[in-house]
């Protein structure tokens, strides 16, 4: 099966150290989805230069640093974002909310109708899966603490900037976990690699633009 016609999937790992196994886990989604001939980018958030802190909130706009602009770039041209962090106190990683706060911003990410409280997404035709570590197993996360971190991202930032089709993975429990349990993990990123460069494939050619038949 061919999959030139889906474009590009961007990985966003959202742990703040190069060496945690969510980088790892990162790192073999990336080497997997390389076997599909599909173009990948990976945006490493505690790697890059910016101030996390909206100071103004919406109020007044702070300039992207150069790293915020070449990662919204990377997320505009994607067909496919794949978040990958771990939970802490039950949420997203101060770094990756202050990444979020600093380029999901009005007039790129989402807008609102004129004169109206209604939104419009701005992400449209993207699908995503969330990938999240967790020092509990995850249904237990999910059934006992509502998974409030995936709901965050999931719900109130991607389907609210208009993306579709969102799929979560939970890997835990990592904290004790043996060398044997971490390898399984790994290859599972391949098994959500090939899914996601299927699946995002027809999402894409179901949701395509129609070619232009007039000629013009």
């Amino acid at each position: 099966m061919s999959h030139s016609a889906y474009k590009r999937i961007v990985v966003i790992n959202g742990h703040p150290s190069k060496s945690s196994f969510n980088a790892a886990l990162a790192d073999a989604y990336i080497t997997s989805v390389a076997k599909y001939n599909v173009q990948v980018d990976l945006i490493e958030v505690g790697q890059l230069h910016f101030d996390p802190n909206l100071k103004n909130g919406y109020e007044k706009r702070m300039e992207l640093e150069p790293d915020l602009i070449e990662a919204w770039k990377k997320i505009e041209l994607a067909d496919h974002l794949v978040w990958v962090f771990p939970v802490w106190w039950g949420g997203l990683p101060a770094v990756t909310k202050g990444f979020i706060d600093r380029v999901f911003l009005p007039s790129t990410a989402f807008s609102y109708y004129e004169n109206s409280n209604r939104i419009k997404g701005h992400l449209v035709n993207k699908t995503a899966r969330i990938i999240t570590t967790l020092d509990q197993p995850g249904w237990f996360y999910k059934w006992y603490f509502a998974e409030p971190s995936t709901r965050q991202l999931k719900k109130t930032t991607l389907e609210f900037c208009g993306v579709k089709k969102i799929k979560t993975v939970y890997i835990g429990s990592v904290r004790g976990s043996s060398e044997l349990k971490r390898e399984k993990w790994l290859r599972q990123m391949e098994v959500c690699a090939k899914q996601d460069c299927y699946n995002a494939q027809m999402f894409y050619l179901n949701n395509k633009p129609a070619a232009n038949k007039s000629g013009n």
